[in-house]
This record gives C-alpha cells, sequence and structure tokens, in this order.
C-alpha cells in the first residue's frame, strides 16, 4: 500500500530572488502546483527579504527603498511524505538559509 500522507514543508529565505527560484524548482522539477505554494513574510512585518537582490538592488546607489528589506521570506508547500528529502535538497540548492517539516 503506497503512503499517500502529506507534509508541510517551511524553507526561509534571505532574498525574495532566492524564494521565487525555489518556487520555480517546486513547481518544474516536482510538479507542484502553484496554487499550493504560500510565500509569505517569515515575521509579522511585511518584507521583501533581508538582503537586497535582483529587483531589490538600484543600479544607481544601492538598495531600493521602496521594498522594505525587514526580515526573511517563507516559502511553504505540503507535498507527499515520499517527496520530503527531494524537495528539502531542492529547497536548500535555491538558497534557503533553514528548512523544517511537520
Amino acid at each position: 500500500m503506497a503512503d499517500d500522507s502529506t507534509t508541510t514543508i517551511r524553507a526561509t529565505f534571505e532574498t525574495r530572488e532566492a524564494a521565487d527560484l525555489a518556487v520555480e524548482h517546486l513547481v518544474q522539477q516536482h510538479r507542484v502546483s502553484r496554487p499550493d505554494i504560500f510565500i509569505q513574510s517569515a515575521s509579522d512585518r511585511n518584507s521583501a527579504g533581508s538582503a537586497p537582490s535582483g529587483g531589490d538592488v538600484s543600479h544607481d546607489d544601492g538598495a531600493r527603498r521602496d521594498a522594505p528589506l525587514e526580515g526573511e521570506i517563507e516559502v511553504s508547500v505540503d507535498i507527499a511524505s515520499s517527496q520530503v528529502a527531494a524537495v528539502q535538497r531542492s529547497l536548500r540548492a535555491a538558497g534557503a538559509v533553514r528548512v523544517s517539516s511537520r
């Protein structure tokens, strides 16, 4: 009998760019539907991450001031328990600073 239980994976990222890359890995490599992936600030503050990158960087003088860099970004997804190890590896490869499951 196959194990059809699900596990919630949470990963935190320092940049929105890394979180977006993780989402692409989940969709393309693991066939997770986008509506099943949740992205939010890892704290109670509105944040685009804790470090500037990609669209958060201005070509004039460094970090943009219109995107608050006040905390990490959390990506969470419910997946089949059989996918946990592969998804955790993929999230780390995308730049996750922490990955947990429950």
